[in-house]
């Protein structure tokens, strides 16, 4: 088996090749089905333009085919001494068809194949995201409606503030997450245009159709100048990582409260016990370990831009070893923050609630702003009303009226949850996910 697509009868130094492969191997099992459906896009063009004949286009997608299944079941590997994946299933169609195995990569390089490679990836892995976000968001705006009417302090500063409601709290969170998605389309967007066809950066003296690949692989368009489409990698990655840090980071502050109001001091929620651990030495405890833990992977996931701008911030134009590295930090991210987004959906799917919170009197100031926006309803001057309550804390005469009238949109009496969940539900379908799994459905012969 032929182990390397620039072999030229010579030898290479193997802690050179130690070096320079990495850990590509590993990383590039993560693209073993995309640059398989890759390839099978581009011969069925290479077939339009005369480069191979009908029949050869016939036994190379049989072959593709099974090595497509044999990805998918995840029993795809790369041998040891093979480069990459490009590498592994050029000698594996060449061993199995001979010599036709060696023209699928006429018209192309390695270079925008792994540019493609990356962007089928990218998709599948943000429909993937997306979906598990949508069923997040659910899960919050479902607690927010059956805990409407529980009311709980609301903090500034870390001090209690003003009367806030479950409803409010697990409300907020599914909103950050459809902003969150907001960015993700936008990642989206840039990820879903076709880089194929610009070759290592400066096209390609053959015909090629890049607009028949497009159609085929399911894209909105494609990276047109071919010098660009190479520039977009690292900047791809770079704004995909922004879309995963934002998701990361609302993932990050939700578990910070979920940890806050768990603990006995604040008693405003309760954790399944089956998502709690113990300790080896406190027979009374119950940690919320997944949330700690979700709180640190998400605090690393908002690093990943940086990480991927600092790889490729000083590179010029044109192909670069450097951004193999980036492949290391980027793909498995993705399976990083489903694992969060699935367990922080369970947990708080399961969470119950403390009904009774501001029973205690140490949360009767916040009520307070209640009492002056009820003076200053009555024709008191708010600073005058302001002044008078204040006054009365002081003395410690201040009795709350407990009784809370909030009507505003997005207020305690008007969530706005139908508004936030028709919005998240407009966003996910604007994704068009269902063209990319046609396109890809009907290139597989599905």
């Amino acid at each position: 088996m032929a182990r390397k697509l620039w072999d030229k009868n010579s030898n290479t130094d193997q802690d050179i090749e130690r070096f320079t492969v990495g850990r590509d191997r590993e990383m590039d099992l993560y693209l073993g089905k995309y640059d398989v459906l890759g390839s099978m896009a581009h011969i069925t063009m290479l077939e339009s333009i005369g480069l191979l004949e009908k029949e050869e286009l016939t036994a190379l997608l049989a072959e593709l085919k099974n090595i497509y299944q044999l990805a998918d079941n995840g029993d795809f590997v790369i041998e040891e001494g093979v480069e990459d994946v490009h590498s592994q299933v050029e000698a594996m169609l060449t061993e199995r068809l001979g010599d036709v195995g060696k023209k699928i990569h006429s018209g192309r390089s390695r270079n925008d194949q792994v540019l493609l490679d990356l962007k089928l990836f990218t998709r599948a892995q943000i429909q993937e995201i997306v979906e598990l976000v949508d069923q997040l968001a659910t899960t919050l705006l479902t607690q927010s409606e059956k805990y409407k009417s529980v009311l709980m302090p609301g903090y500034t500063h870390l001090q209690v503030a003003m009367p806030s409601s479950f409803g409010l709290w697990f409300g907020a969170y599914a909103e950050s997450l459809v902003d969150d998605l907001q960015l993700m389309q936008a990642a989206y967007r840039i990820c879903n245009r076709n880089p194929l066809g610009s070759a290592a950066g400066y096209g390609s003296s053959f015909p090629l159709n890049r607009q028949m690949t497009t159609d085929l692989l399911g894209f909105d368009g494609m990276n047109y100048n071919v010098v660009y489409a190479q520039m977009g990698r690292g900047k791809m990655e770079r704004t995909v990582g922004f879309a995963i840090a934002g998701v990361a980071a609302t993932l990050s502050k939700l578990a910070y409260d979920a940890c806050l109001f768990n603990s006995q001091n604040f008693n405003f929620i309760k954790l399944p016990n089956e998502y709690t651990t113990g300790s080896s030495i406190m027979p009374h405890k119950k940690n919320p370990d997944v949330f700690e833990l979700t709180r640190a992977k998400c605090n690393k996931l908002q690093a990943l831009p940086q990480q991927i701008m600092m790889i490729a911030n000083n590179l010029p134009s044109g192909y670069f070893r450097d951004l193999q590295i980036i492949k290391e930090v980027f793909l498995p991210a993705f399976d990083e923050l489903k694992d969060c987004l699935v367990m922080v959906n369970r947990m708080m799917g399961g969470m119950k609630v403390n009904e009774q919170i501001l029973e205690d009197c140490r949360y009767d100031l916040i009520f307070s702003v209640e009492e002056v926006n009820r003076l200053a309803t009555e024709g008191m001057p708010f600073r005058d009303a302001y002044k008078h309550v204040g006054l009365a804390i002081e003395a410690g005469e201040f009795q709350p009226n407990k009784s809370v009238n909030h009507t505003h949109e997005g207020s305690i009496g008007n969530l706005c949850n139908d508004q936030i969940s028709a919005l998240k539900n407009d966003i996910v379908i604007s994704f068009g996910f269902d063209k990319v799994e046609a396109a890809e459905k009907q290139l597989l012969g599905k």
